[in-house]
């Protein structure tokens, strides 16, 4: 079977897209997810209270 160069581009294309898409959502639910809220507020937190002081 001989796959030319157009028809690996088209592959790449089509399935490429639906792999990022499904990427974007699976991020997405996982942002949202109730049981990550505590991870995310702390780290939120942690961040404004280590650093905002002025560099010496």
């Amino acid at each position: 079977m001989d796959v030319s160069h157009d028809t690996l581009v088209a592959l790449a294309k089509s399935w490429g897209l639906f792999y990022l898409i499904a990427f974007a959502v699976a991020v997405v639910i996982y942002a949202y997810r109730p049981a990550n809220r505590a991870r995310f507020d702390a780290a939120k937190k942690d961040i404004l209270e280590q650093d905002d002081r002025p560099w010496r």
